[in-house]
């Protein structure tokens, strides 16, 4: 058991250190300012017919839509993050996808932006319509997710005891897993969108690529944690706190299957449920230290 979590530590480190954590910073950060570049000289020189595609795209019409690469690159390392604080607790966990969907939503202006009809009437085009749903919705999650930060602040920090430390390593096993499905899951789906983009001259929708198969996956790692937790802890609060957060994943889950105000309500659901959830918790945990 002990050589068991000992792999456990060295895996974990090997791939989320401080020092690697740096290095992918870093690497965001040149890779960012690459791609920006990269889509913006694909842009001009399909502007000015110096190279025709096979397929219909929108991200190739506007320079502004070249912002949605450096945003997809940082997503990547948003993810990477999410899965480095997957051990440290639930909250931080889920406050991290909260931040994760709200930079998918901030990325799909970028990429609506060329489909707005500024000639037509404004509310009366679907495309118009969008782009002030996901405007708004920006501002609200912002602001939800602010005061569920807010709120977790006021969490306890608990000592760590052995039973604790176990429950740390078992997360810690569970993110090394997690990261390898996540690499695999992002070159199938590259694959996938390439092939139909080539082949079929469509790509669904381009901002749920892998981020459908992402989320199924994380609700699956979060239902393995809730599991492991029911061995260090029998705390009814808590319990329900660590439930309701996998709803919250769900939700955001289910907001990738549909479009529209919809996809927005779901988003914003989410984080307002597990702002809910937390604010109850903390209240919870005050009337138990007063009694």
């Amino acid at each position: 058991m002990v050589e068991l979590q000992s792999k456990v530590e060295y895996l974990y480190n090997l791939f989320f250190s401080d020092r690697n954590q740096k290095r992918f910073q870093k690497a965001t950060l040149w890779l960012s300012m690459i791609g920006f570049v990269f889509h913006l000289l694909l842009i001009y020189a399909k502007k000015f017919e110096l190279f025709k595609t096979p397929f219909e795209t929108g991200l190739l019409d506007n320079p502004i839509s070249a912002i949605y690469t450096p945003f997809t690159i940082i997503l990547i390392y948003e993810i990477y993050l999410l899965v480095v604080n997957l051990p440290r607790s639930f909250t931080t966990s889920v406050s991290k996808q909260f931040e994760i969907i709200s930079l998918i939503l901030i990325r799909r202006i970028f990429a609506d932006i060329p489909k707005i009809d500024l000639n037509a009437e404004w509310f009366k085009t679907s495309s118009n319509v969008q782009l002030i749903y996901d405007v708004l919705g920006v501002l609200i999650l912002y602001f939800l997710i602010y005061l569920f930060n807010k709120e977790r602040l006021k969490l306890d920090k608990k000592p760590l005891s052995s039973k604790i430390k176990n429950f740390v390593i078992s997360k810690k096993a569970v993110s090394v897993v997690l990261l390898s499905i996540l690499i695999m899951l992002s070159f199938t789906s590259a694959i996938n969108w390439a092939f139909d983009l080539f082949y079929n001259n469509t790509s669904g929708d381009i901002n749920s690529i892998f981020y459908n198969e992402f989320f199924s996956v994380l609700i699956l790692a979060d239902v393995f944690i809730l599991l492991l937790s029911f061995q260090y802890t029998e705390r009814y609060s808590q319990i329900v706190r660590n439930t309701g957060f996998i709803i919250c994943t769900i939700l955001i889950r289910l907001s990738f299957g549909v479009s529209g105000l919809t996809n927005v309500i779901l988003v914003i659901s989410s984080v307002l449920f597990g702002l809910l959830i937390l604010s109850i918790y903390n209240l919870s945990e005050k009337q138990n230290k007063g009694s």
